[in-house]
């Protein structure tokens, strides 16, 4: 009976925001959104009393599985400095550099906003062009370089590429007013001249990961505009270019809620890692909140060791200058396939970007729907291989040879159709996309010299990889 009128009353609330009148789409999307997020609340499997399971274990145990939920709620509280920074998994299980982000290399440069790292070659010898990674900064750059049997960063250097990664700092308040295109600036060309001075080559392979690729594109745009032919080939990994159907997360950008954060963020020079965390966790509440509610503060257990859940709990701050430009440039006004972003006093016109580009989209991604990501790449003025993987905007990534878990699809380029009439041209594929990826980019240019020393003898190594800045904690 509770399990039903639960449910009947999910569908009324739905249904009377969807059929209300008078409203704009923005505000019915919140509306629905905000709606969905307490049907998940009050949902009966949340609650001692209306949750069999739990109601039984707390009998036989005399309430001891609460003692010990309320023991781990404290310590989440404190460990999130008074916000709930709910464990979802392990932490004790982990440590980056010891059983996360081993791959051996070395930071060859630093400066206020990243370190780059190279990587030790494998391999006798190596692709020609160098592969440069530059990784969300909302995120640290380790999800590629997990476990080593799940490490993206290990698996390209046994194939034989050089690799470089960027990995950002964790902005505090010294840093509130360095901009988007110091980011650009400081971190994306910045790292390209050091692998150009340390490899010698005029010309190397890019990924940008997430937000990372927004970065990268816009990185790009700038290039040609100015002329330079600096990139050979361009991956994107779950990035947008084009917001118009951006999911989920347009529900915390407008005007109003813009102002908001820009305030909050004017008074300590960035936004907390908690506020990014949250968000992303509510976008799948039924799969990131509400299970560790119930196991961690109900059940009183402590969750399994999960290395992608703990990577996703080490989220980073956002700082002022950057963030402001990022939600208002791109979510908010879209203005980069507009043609009406300028960096550095110059209009950038995305279709001035001729290098090729592989364009990985995941079929179930919260952050960077596979629409949005098709969408985008008719918006390139060179060649475009869209590829979509299995599952969601990270397992769709890290998705190793060795245990491959999921498919993936390649077709044509996309002309703005819909993802469902794109896949019904497509090829599927089973297991990882990795090794398409490699043939692709060694089609581009498959020329190879003696494997690379570290730092070129013109570079100092500065510390072990997986370096210094990617320990920096948001939560004490």
């Amino acid at each position: 009976m509770l399990k039903q009128a639960y449910l009947l009353t999910a569908q009324w609330t739905d249904r009377l925001v969807k059929d209300a009148a008078g409203i704009d789409e923005h505000t019915r999307k919140k509306a629905e959104f905000y709606v969905k997020q307490i049907a998940n609340a009050i949902s009966p499997s949340n609650f001692v009393l209306t949750n069999p399971e739990l109601l039984r274990e707390t009998l036989s145990s005399n309430g001891e599985n609460l003692v010990r939920g309320m023991h781990m709620l404290s310590e989440d509280i404190k460990a999130g400095q008074g916000v709930l920074k709910i464990r979802q998994s392990d932490p004790s299980m982990f440590d980056v550099g010891k059983n996360l982000a081993t791959t051996p290399g070395k930071v060859v440069f630093q400066n206020e906003l990243m370190q780059l790292i190279q990587y030790q070659a494998t391999t006798k010898n190596t692709l020609k062009l160098p592969l440069l990674i530059v990784p969300p900064w909302i995120n640290k750059f380790y999800i590629l370089d997990l476990a080593p049997e799940k490490s993206f960063i290990k698996w390209c250097v046994d194939q034989g590429i050089t690799v470089f990664v960027i990995s950002w700092v964790n902005p505090d308040a010294r840093l509130a007013s360095k901009s988007f295109e110091e980011y650009m600036r400081e971190g994306v060309i910045t790292a390209i001249n050091t692998v150009e001075a340390i490899t010698g080559e005029k010309q190397l392979n890019a990924i940008g990961y997430c937000v990372g690729g927004t970065l990268l594109a816009i990185t790009l745009a700038y290039f040609a505009a100015k002329k330079q032919n600096r990139v050979k080939s361009a991956t994107l990994f779950t990035a947008q270019v084009d917001f118009t159907y951006a999911g989920d997360l347009m529900v915390f950008v407008d005007e109003e809620r813009i102002r908001q954060l820009e305030t909050h963020m004017k008074e300590q020079g960035y936004l907390e890692a908690s506020r990014m965390a949250n968000t992303f966790n509510m976008l799948r509440s039924n799969d990131l909140i509400w299970p560790y509610i119930i196991n961690n503060y109900m059940r009183g257990k402590k969750p399994l060791p999960f290395d992608i859940l703990y990577w996703n709990s080490d989220a980073t701050r956002m700082p002022a200058a950057n963030h402001s430009f990022y939600l208002r440039n791109c979510y908010l006004d879209n203005k980069l396939t507009k043609g009406e972003m300028e960096i550095a006093d110059i209009r950038l016109d995305l279709r001035k970007v001729t290098v090729p580009v592989y364009n990985l989209a995941t079929r179930e991604d919260h952050i960077a729907p596979a629409k949005s990501v098709l969408y985008g790449s008719q918006y390139f003025g060179g060649p475009v291989k869209y590829v979509l993987a299995g599952s969601g905007h990270i397992a769709g990534v890290v998705n190793p040879p060795s245990k491959p878990k999921y498919q993936y699809w390649t077709g044509d380029k996309p002309n703005g159709e819909s993802v469902e009439t794109w896949m019904k041209s497509a090829a599927e594929h089973p297991g990882s996309w990795w090794p398409d990826w490699l043939d692709w980019l060694k089609a581009l240019d498959a020329e190879t010299v003696s494997a690379r020393k570290i730092g070129g003898g013109k570079f100092k190594p500065i510390e072990d990889a997986p370096g210094s800045y990617v320990k920096v904690k948001s939560w004490t």
